[in-house]
């Protein structure tokens, strides 16, 4: 019992399914790479006195509310044994649960013959107590003789041939995602925006609140600092934190800043975003960003983690890349990426030349509804943020 049985993985997120009984598999009811559908048996377990078993995301969730209490059973003889089984065996194809199972066979119901109310067609505990309590007992018909086929023993895998032929993969899960969210984009007429920013500053601020925050446990990188930077930039130029439908007839500004970060899982390109930043501190977006991290590492991302998202903001920085230019993700209208940060020459306001740290930025917006100009102002007060931090901290107040 607990036991995971599998994960399941859709579209927006990954979960695991434990068993919630206890015994042995004794069928797998697909093989790798089939896709499993909703409601329909995984395994088959074989549970002490109860027979076998189909276990289903359907069936966890009823026996989350009705789960069977031990109760004494007295000792029965080899051929009652064989006759409970084979019983319980021909109620397969009934949806319900073990506890029901076990007070139908306590009180001769055959499970087949009672009218399920629950979701599609399931027999609940309340539909049999009915027929206790009524006095009223279906009719058994013999059971059906059921022979048990072991699955066939898994043939052993031949090597691989280093010049080995071509290998078709289907695109599931985040990558199916991927692959409707980028032929989305492509739709969208964007243009791009680029520009230097020094971040001398804010290399020497990260500094010290890297290494404080870390005797606290809480990692802390730049990101958070670019986060909030960008949503104090938004709240100057609102329209880039909007939505547009898809016909382009309206445009819907947001009043929450749900900034999207792009990572790099197992799984694929994910983009969960940080909820409500305008109304977060630096700090608190660190531990949002550190949590989203984690859970995308481990594939256990939450579809409210995923969705609602309404600025992206992309960091090819910490693989090594410097330039890039990010595409966007509908509905939103805009997205802004990140190269890494370097040491360079640059000019001081002398004319001196002074070892200096910048980092580049590229911006990508929806030409439907955004100009160049726009976004070239909303990018300068990002700078301004970004050049000299202490300034946040005066729009912060």
């Amino acid at each position: 019992m607990g036991d995971p049985v599998c994960e399941v993985q859709s579209d927006k997120s990954s979960v695991v399914i434990y068993t919630p009984l206890s015994g042995v598999v004794r069928q797998l009811m697909y093989k790798p790479g089939d896709v499993a559908h909703k409601g329909k048996p995984l395994v088959m377990i074989d549970v002490e006195d109860e027979g076998t078993v189909q276990v289903d995301q359907g069936a966890q969730e009823d026996h989350a509310h009705t789960s069977p209490s031990p109760s004494p059973t007295p000792a029965a003889s080899d051929s009652e044994r064989s006759a409970a089984q084979s019983a319980s065996l021909s109620h397969d194809n009934v949806l319900t649960t073990p506890a029901v199972r076990r007070i139908a066979r306590e009180n001769s119901i055959d499970l087949r013959t009672v009218v399920g109310t629950g979701r599609d067609g399931r027999v609940l505990k309340e539909d049999v107590l009915k027929l206790v309590e009524g006095g009223l007992t279906a009719p058994s018909p013999p059971p059906p003789q059921v022979k048990y086929t072991p699955p066939p023993p898994p043939q052993p895998s031949s090597p691989t041939p280093s010049t080995g032929g071509d290998r078709v993969v289907p695109l599931k899960g985040f990558k199916a995602v991927m692959v409707r969210t980028m032929t989305a984009s492509g739709r969208v007429p964007q243009f791009g925006y680029s520009d230097e920013v020094e971040v001398s500053r804010l290399v020497e601020l990260q500094g010290v609140l890297k290494a404080e925050l870390g005797r606290k446990g809480i990692k802390f990188s730049y990101m958070p600092i670019f986060v909030k930077a960008l949503s104090l930039a938004l709240l100057q130029y609102p329209i880039l934190n909007s939505h547009v439908d898809e016909a382009c007839t309206t445009i819907t500004h947001k009043s929450c800043h749900n900034i999207g970060i792009a990572m790099d899982t197992p799984e694929g390109l994910i983009v969960p975003n940080i909820k409500g930043v305008e109304q977060k501190s630096v700090l608190e977006i660190a531990v949002d960003l550190n949590r989203l991290q984690e859970l995308g590492l481990k594939g256990q991302l939450l579809p409210s983690d995923i969705t609602g998202g309404t600025f992206s903001l992309s960091n090819i920085g910490n693989v090594g890349g410097t330039y890039l230019r990010p595409l966007l993700l509908p509905p939103e209208v805009a997205i802004g990426g990140l190269g890494k940060i370097q040491v360079l020459p640059r000019f001081d306001e002398n004319g001196n030349v002074t070892k200096a740290h910048v980092v580049r930025v590229n911006w990508s917006a929806d030409h439907r509804v955004i100009d160049g100009a726009t976004v070239a102002r909303f990018s300068n007060v990002w700078k301004s943020f970004v050049n000299n931090p202490a300034t946040m901290i005066v729009n912060m107040m």
